[in-house]
């Protein structure tokens, strides 16, 4: 009986199967904590986020790749150091780009805990005596307040219904970045090459475009506006809205949407100075180059 020869397709599919199996696989990072995003999973585009059905998400610790990646001035300037991290950290947020901003803390918050740990080792100079303080800031009292913002989804503006909803963070980030780029022409009146007249012109300029600014900044964050004649989402008939409507109304749409992004500001920690035992309020900020560094 002459030999039966292997089915060769069979044998490359079992060794494509063994060269994939690893014997390290059960050791890769686990979640190490859950959150609730600020947002509930609203707002987000469809595929930008992978939906728990109990409404918690799963936090990684960083990788060492992510922690070189947050050491990179470039890639922090235009957020893709921080949108690489979330997706290797929060992996249900497919798309960070596309998250709303009131997330970002939240979930920047919860990658340190479950990096470094709920404690963060910061110093600072007592304004009175000049010493130096070290102090622990508890990370898990940010979070927990992060978590418990309720954004405000519509407001009636006279016979109108505002309905808003926050700036992505690529929206966030290109508007940052074009403040940033205006604010250094401001700069320029101490520019000893330029006449008072450039000065002059250059900086009617930058004010305008900061101007300008301000009014998209406010029109991004409207989703649809409601009359009693129909209703509008188109982005450029609700930005020529607000280039147009009085004063009363944009201050209005504009308070709401200041006092959300001071619910998102973290507080300053109350600390009392180990020297002169002076009590102080010290600012907490979520800089990337610094809030992701290790000090303890």
């Amino acid at each position: 009986m002459a030999e039966q020869l292997p089915n060769m397709e069979n044998v490359e599919t079992a060794q494509v199967v063994e060269k994939k199996s690893n014997p390290l696989q059960g050791f890769y990072r686990q979640p190490k904590i859950y959150i609730k995003l600020p947002s509930g999973g609203d707002f987000y585009d469809a595929g930008s986020l992978d939906h728990s059905e109990n409404g918690e998400y799963p936090v990684f610790a960083m990788t060492a790749k992510d922690e070189l990646m947050l050491k990179t001035p470039d890639a922090l300037l235009s957020g893709q150091s921080t949108v690489e991290v979330i997706k290797s950290c929060v992996p249900a947020i497919s798309n960070p780009w596309k998250m709303p901003t009131i997330d970002v803390d939240a979930v920047l918050i919860a990658i340190r805990i479950a990096t470094y740990g709920e404690k963060m080792a910061v110093t600072s100079k007592c304004p009175k005596c000049n010493e130096e303080n070290d102090y622990d800031i508890p990370l898990t009292k940010y979070l927990n307040a992060a978590q418990s913002l309720e954004y405000i989804k519509e407001i009636p503006v006279g016979e109108l219904l505002i309905h808003l909803r926050p700036y992505t963070y690529k929206m966030l980030t290109e508007t940052n970045i074009k403040a940033m780029e205006q604010q250094r022409i401001f700069n320029i009146v101490n520019d000893e090459t330029l006449s008072d007249q450039q000065k002059i012109d250059k900086f009617s300029e930058s004010f305008v475009k900061l101007t300008a600014l301000t009014v998209d900044t406010v029109a991004g964050c409207i989703e649809k506006i409601d009359t009693q004649n129909g209703s509008s989402t188109d982005k450029e008939q609700i930005k020529e809205f607000i280039n147009n409507s009085s004063k009363d109304v944009f201050d209005k749409i504009s308070d709401v949407l200041t006092k959300m992004q001071q619910q998102t500001t973290v507080e300053d920690q109350q600390v009392k100075c180990n020297e002169c035992e002076h009590e102080y309020s010290m600012p907490v900020t979520l800089d990337q180059a610094n809030f992701f560094v290790d000090r303890s």
